[in-house]
């Protein structure tokens, strides 16, 4: 039987994730249209062009997993984008919920800020998504991190984070994932395109969004910043993970949220039972895990290994959403690979993390860190 306090937090770990009711369950989707401009690609499903069953298509994905593994450096390398500029503009709240916090949009009413934007190198249908989007808070120095939220973040979410990493002398880029905020859709209220039971489309949210990373760094480099870093929390943890392992010049990366598969997260996690609920009826998690294998970073630590950097990895005691014993097996990963890291274990979930006290305990962990690990 859990504790008291055990119970507590899960109880509000319940109430928190059950805050968002606009939820939608799709159906299994595999997307292959997603992966006919991906590097690599070798043909497509045996029954393409009359109707492939699952069997085929679980094959396909499979296989298309071992090559990008292999490849992974080609699979997410991408073009420099010419067309970086900034953009001052109203910041907004850009909210996921059904019902918008109208003290959040009245926080924001009237205040400017200036935004990175530049052209997306993996191109998707959707213009709003292409157009990537980085709030940029500025300080002098060579120290500067790309910041990467957490799932159907708001636009507003770690705005306070990235002035106290300010005041400590690193500029930050916080950069708008795939299908979040001014990236999103008009045709969804969620960044649900992001991660959903569409096999195809999810693998390529990933590969966006550690390309667009990648970008930020070299709009960073061309402004002087040459000790660079990365923040990132839940699923940018996850982006934040597989970019590091493909950039040297990441020198630190502090991974807010840990966990090892991405369809373990997906499969077993709290806030993603409405995927599950769409995914279940036509595959099971080991052969989920097998289709989504290549955006998970358990794959990628001997690449991550090539270089020599510092880590922060943060996880919760009590998260039902990145379960525990997952960001366990990473530390092992971690120590197994003898890699220069630390550890902070939180006596929270995953959302509570962003509740007080606990958010500060979380933020004093992320700034002391960056403070001296650049040095």
């Amino acid at each position: 039987m859990p504790s008291r306090y055990a119970q507590w937090m899960y109880d509000w770990e319940t109430r928190l994730t059950s805050v968002d009711n606009n939820r939608v369950v799709r159906p299994l989707d595999w997307g292959v249209d997603w992966t006919r401009s991906w590097p690599g690609r070798n043909g497509g499903p045996p029954s393409e062009t009359a109707a492939p069953n699952s069997r085929d298509l679980l094959q396909y994905f499979s296989r298309f997993n071992d090559r990008i593994i292999g490849a992974s450096d080609i699979f997410y390398s991408y073009q420099k984008p010419t067309d970086f500029r900034l953009e001052r503009r109203e910041v907004q709240v850009f909210s996921t919920r059904e019902v918008p916090d109208p003290r959040l949009e009245e926080k924001v009413r009237g205040t400017h800020s200036d935004f990175l934007r530049f052209t997306s190198p993996v191109a998707t249908p959707y213009p709003e998504n292409n157009l990537v989007n980085a709030r940029w808070f500025p300080v002098r120095g060579r120290r500067a991190v790309v910041l990467l939220p957490h799932w159907n973040s708001d636009a507003i979410s770690y705005s306070s984070l990235c002035r106290v990493l300010n005041w400590m002398g690193i500029a930050v880029l916080r950069l708008s994932m795939p299908y979040h905020d001014i990236r999103r859709p008009a045709e969804i209220d969620r960044a649900d395109y992001a991660v959903s039971a569409n096999i195809g489309r999810t693998l390529d949210s990933v590969r966006q969004g550690v390309i667009d990373v990648r970008c930020c760094l070299d709009w960073l480099e061309a402004q002087g910043y040459n000790r660079l870093g990365i923040v990132g929390t839940s699923l940018g943890s996850c982006y934040a993970f597989i970019a590091t392992a493909h950039d040297p010049r990441i020198q630190v990366a502090a991974f807010n949220h840990a966990s090892t598969y991405f369809a373990d997260v997906v499969w077993h996690g709290q806030s993603t039972r409405h995927i599950r609920e769409g995914l279940e009826t036509e595959i099971d998690l080991n052969n989920l895990r097998q289709v989504w294998r290549a955006v998970s970073p358990m794959v990628y630590f001997d690449k991550f290994s090539r270089w020599p950097r510092r880590s922060l990895i943060i996880y919760a005691k009590y998260d039902m959403t990145f379960l525990p014993e997952f960001s366990q097996q990473v530390v092992e990963e971690f120590e197994k690979h003898n890699l220069d890291h630390k550890v902070v274990v939180l006596p929270c979930g995953h959302y509570t993390m962003g509740e007080t006290p606990y958010k500060y305990m979380d933020g004093w962990q992320l700034v002391s860190f960056l403070r001296t690990a650049f040095e």
